[in-house]
């Protein structure tokens, strides 16, 4: 769906009410926003904590704690460097 919307001399813009509707936006929503390739950007903070959910989820290996794996690199990532510190 495209919309076209005008910015006041406050520089707020209004957003259509069908879109907020679709979004589920309310007047106390906040809205996170960003510039990527020239286009403005936004979305919810609970779309965003669901984009990042999504991603964990793809990184996780069944049986496995994404928490336990990064200690571990980091474990290896301390190790080397004394290793190096002690040559």
């Amino acid at each position: 769906m495209s919309m076209t919307a005008r910015i006041d001399h406050t520089g707020r813009i209004l957003i259509p009410l069908q879109l907020r509707r679709e979004l589920q936006l309310t007047e106390d929503s906040d809205l996170i926003l960003r510039v990527v390739d020239g286009e403005l950007r936004m979305h919810t903070r609970q779309e965003a904590l669901r984009r990042a959910r999504e991603r964990l989820k793809r990184l996780k290996k069944p049986g496995q704690s994404v928490t336990d794996e990064f200690l571990a690199e980091r474990r290896q990532e301390a190790q080397r460097e004394l290793e190096d510190l002690n040559r």
